[in-house]
Parts: C-alpha cells; structure tokens; sequence
C-alpha cells in the first residue's frame, strides 16, 4: 500500500484553506467558493465544540448531495472524528431509529429531513443535533446538548467513515474505512504537490451523483476536492442534467449509472453533443452486453467497465483505455483486469478449491486498501485465460425451484437478448409446491409496448431449459432503485410476494 506523510485531517485542511474566492461546487447552477465551503466548516465546527461532546466523539452524519453537506464532510474528516453515516429519503422514524442504534455523541441532519418527533428521539437519547439549512448551521432546538452516556462516548483510536453498502439484497450496512487509508488510496501524497493541484484546478468539473454516504461518493467526492479539481454537484442523477452537464463543461471522461444506459440510447441525443467524451466510466452495478455495444456503435466512444464493492474500498478491477483497444470487441460483458495491485480468484462451490479457468464459482479478492486477505463475496464470476473476469450473478440470490438451483442472471442475460426487453430484474418468490420460483419484472424498450408476455415466454422456451421460466410476470414502466440508483431487488420481492401471496 503506498506510504503518505500527510493525514487526511492535514489534506482536508489544506483543501479549505484555499482562496475563500476560487470556486469548489457547482449546484442547481450556481457555484459555491472555497470560501463558502469552509465558512460552514468552521460553523459545524463552532456547534461541535459547544454541544458537550468530546473532541474524538463519533458523529452520526445524514448527507444529502449538497455543499453544505459536502462541508460538514470535511469539517469531520479535518477534526479527525469517526463519521457513522446514515442514508437520507428515510422516514424520520427511520432516520431517528437508525441514529440511536449507531450510538453516536451528535447528529447531523438536514432540514429536508428535519421531521417534529427527530428532536425528541435524540433528546431522549442524549444525543446532541445539528441542522444544515442550506448555507447555515445551529443546534437542533430541544437536542442543542449532549447528556448521559452520549456526552462521554468516544471514537476509535482510528478514526473511521462507516460508509453504507448499496441495500442490494437487504439492509444497508456499515462498513468501517480508516481516514488514513482514503488519505493513501484514494488521494495520495502526490495530490498535494503544487503542480498537481494547478493541472487539476484546470480540468473540467468532475460530476458528482452517488450518494455521498457510500463508498462510491466517498471515492468520488473527497478525492476532487482534495486534488483542487472543481466539481459539478447533482442531488440526483438524470439523463438531463448530465447531457447539460456536457455541453455546459465538456468533460473528456465522463460516466453514468449503469442503470441510466438505456434511458441514454433512448434520449438519442446527437452524436456532436458528447464529442468531448473520450471515455465512459462505468462501475456500481452490472451493464447488459448488448447496450454497451449500441452505445459504443452509436457514439463511438468506449465503454470502460469496473468492478468493485464496499468491502473492497472501491474497485479492484477495471478496463483502462489501452485494454479496450485491444481487447473490447472480444471481450465484451467482461469487467476487466485486476488493478491497484488487487488479486482476484475464482472458488468452486461444490469443492471450495480454486476452479479451473474460465469456470463459474464464487469470486474472491485481495484488496490492499483493506488488507492481505482473501475477502469472500457472495459474487459469481469466472476468469479466463487473459485473466478478464466476468460476473455471473450473486450466491445469495439463486432460486431454488424443487431441486433445481437457477441463477436469475441467466434468465436476465436470456431476456436482454429480446429486442424488446430493456430491462429485466428477476428473483425468487415463495411457492407452496417447488418451495421458490422464478419472478420477473421487465421493462419493454420504446416503441415495443405491445410485446406480450407470451412472446417472451417462446423466447426463454428457446434459449433455457423449462425449469428457468418464469412463474410470475410483471411488465412495468421502470424497475425500483435505492439509493445507490442500483436495481432493489428487496423491493421487487416485496411486490411480487403481495401480489401472489395465495401461492404462499
């Protein structure tokens, strides 16, 4: 792992000590200055201090895609405390549930999620609140003071950001990451060097939309602006916004959610407006083969796939330009190559040796962000002989239908082969008889809304054997999503289970 001198506390410090008039944020198309940024810094700061916690105190933090939370964010990371992070578009309830149960000293909300009963919730608990209200900090009034154990607790002897997983499969979790390995990993020393900064001050405007509570908005965001690259700030992604975003900055590397691919080809905006774009960055969540090659036949720009997971403090593996000259058309539906010095294998289920090449098993990696350990994942995958992994779906998500074991990536993979399927979630739901069986939600592509059901059933009868169709059907305008803008698969259970709760 690469060595740094410098803690993250001195890099964020550095970042808001620059000139209060150069510009940091781009939001809702006006730009926020250093200035502003570290004025609700020292804000926070001021709040912190006299709520009557500890210095080293952990801090439960409730972000949304905004600068005054991108603020608060470096106001914690500059004071070293442990953040435990807490996914805002909750219910109140929810929010004030899940802020008790991480036993924090203090609470950071914003006002949008500012509900009557969070006050008492965390007076009650001792926990002392803060508001952020667009560009302004206070106490939450009735919860302004720490009390009982709250006032006394303190952080880990290494401060950590427990960032969320995406909720995929279930609920969100934390996952602990130290300050000093985003300081090494995901910065680096080298950031800091005036030369650098001055090169990345002129690049264009890196976008931001993940939220800021996972590891995807940590890996995007802190890095931006420590490097001194300004940034452009969504509160949530849209083709619109980000085909403004375009024209508006230009970038040379952009990317979008892997699940707003679709809703791209369908906007059929023209081929001049993404010129700038040399190459796509794609990663989070997979991207069906078929709209990567009509992206890239549309636009002619390359798709560069990544993986990687919470777990892994970001991804382990990647396509890089190079590679994808060599090797794009050929390798197709593949997430690249091992980077970072990340060692991947491939664990036969049935044996738990490592499986031959270009098996299926479950997929395990060395990140040396994290460590020297294999850290197993409930992925499925397989690695060929130029050691490109391909993902095959999820262990944790096979359906057991009587005594057959159905991976819902093969039927998804079978159905995306549909001219008329855009996209297609499938998972198991109860069944009294087989114990499980296949459910699957799809979205028809434009202009294919007559496709009936029927005819997707002859096209899985001739590309799977029968005990891969499907039992239930729902045909919809849009797939649920999280969060993290990754497909809920927890969701689309729940919808199937109510609507064929007889079958129970």
């Amino acid at each position: 792992m690469p060595e740094t001198s410098v803690s993250l506390a001195e890099m964020v410090g550095q970042a808001l000590a620059r000139d209060a008039a150069l510009p940091a944020i781009e939001f809702e198309d006006q730009w926020h200055t250093w200035g502003d940024l570290r004025r609700i810094a020292h804000e926070l700061d001021r709040c912190l201090a006299s709520s009557g916690i500890r210095p080293d105190a952990p801090v439960a933090f409730v972000p949304r895609n905004t600068p005054a939370s991108i603020a608060a964010l470096l106001a914690l990371l500059a004071g070293q405390r442990t953040v435990r992070m807490v996914y805002a578009f909750q219910s109140p309830s929810v929010i004030g549930s899940e802020i008790e149960r991480l036993a924090p000293a203090a609470a950071i909300v914003d006002s949008a999620d500012l509900a009557k009963d969070i006050a008492p919730t965390l007076a009650e608990a001792g926990i002392a609140g803060i508001v952020l209200n667009n560009g302004s900090v206070a106490p939450i009034a009735g919860a302004h003071l720490a009390h009982g154990e709250a006032a006394l607790r303190k952080g880990p002897q290494t401060p950590l950001i427990e960032i969320l997983t995406s909720g995929t499969t279930g609920p969100p979790k934390q996952f602990p990451i130290t300050h000093k390995m985003i300081a090494e990993s995901m910065v680096g020393a080298a950031a800091l060097n005036p030369a650098a900064q001055a090169a990345a001050a002129t690049l264009a405007p890196y976008l931001l939309y993940f939220p800021l509570g996972n590891i995807s908005g940590i890996y995007s965001t802190i890095p931006t602006l420590v490097r001194g690259q300004r940034a452009c700030l969504l509160d949530r992604f849209s083709i619109a916004d980000w085909h403004r975003y375009v024209l508006r900055h230009r970038p040379t590397h952009s990317g979008i959610p892997p699940a707003s691919m679709r809703a791209l080809l369908d906007a059929d905006i023209p081929v001049g407006d993404l010129a700038s774009i040399k190459a796509m960055g794609i990663g989070a969540a997979p991207l069906p083969p078929g709209l990567q090659r009509q992206f890239e036949q549309c636009y002619g720009i390359p798709v560069l796939l990544s993986y990687g997971a919470t777990e892994f403090g970001g991804p382990v593996c990647a396509w890089s330009p190079d590679l994808h000259a060599q090797w794009g058309a050929t390798k197709l539906g593949s997430v690249g190559r091992p980077i970072l010095g990340a060692q991947l294998r491939i664990i036969d289920l049935e044996t738990g040796t490592e499986a031959a090449c270009g098996t299926v098993g479950r997929v395990e990696v060395i990140s040396p962000r994290i460590g020297p350990e294999w850290i197993r994942t409930a992925d499925l995958g397989s690695i060929d002989q130029d050691g490109f992994l391909f993902l095959a779906g999820r262990t944790d998500s096979a359906i057991m239908r009587g005594g057959f074991k159905i991976l819902p990536d093969t039927i998804e993979r079978a159905l995306l082969q549909h001219s008329a399927v855009a996209e297609v979630a499938v998972v198991g739901v109860p069944d009294k008889r087989l114990s499980e069986v296949p459910a699957a939600m799809v979205c028809l592509a434009n202009g294919m809304q007559s496709t009936t059901v029927a005819t997707l059933q002859r096209h899985l009868r001739d590309t799977l054997p029968s005990t891969h169709l499907p039992v239930h059907w729902l045909i919809t305008d849009s797939l649920p999503r999280n969060a993290s803008m990754k497909i809920d698969l927890q969701a689309i259970r729940c919808i199937f289970n109510t609507l064929h709760s007889h079958d129970l």
